[in-house]
């Protein structure tokens, strides 16, 4: 499973590359739930939130649609 949504994420990453940022899968886990780590600028970057909703999870849910929710543990949720 992790290397669908790593294929998944593929799909965003030159975006995310392009702003100096990335993105790391560290799990998913039974209950299909996608665990992030956001790196680079979106770490800090205060438009973050956006990037996992409108982007990444939008994404993978689109790719993988077993996939029941994505969460960056580094973010803060709004």
């Amino acid at each position: 499973m992790i290397e669908r949504v790593t294929a998944a994420l593929d799909k965003i990453r030159p975006f995310l590359l392009a702003d100096g940022g990335d993105v790391k899968v560290l799990e998913v886990t039974k209950d299909m739930v996608v665990k992030l780590e956001l790196m680079g600028a979106c770490e800090t970057c205060p438009m973050s939130h956006m990037t996992m909703t409108a982007g990444v999870e939008e994404v993978i849910k689109r790719e993988i649609p077993e996939i029941k929710s994505v969460i960056a543990v580094n973010v803060e949720p709004v």
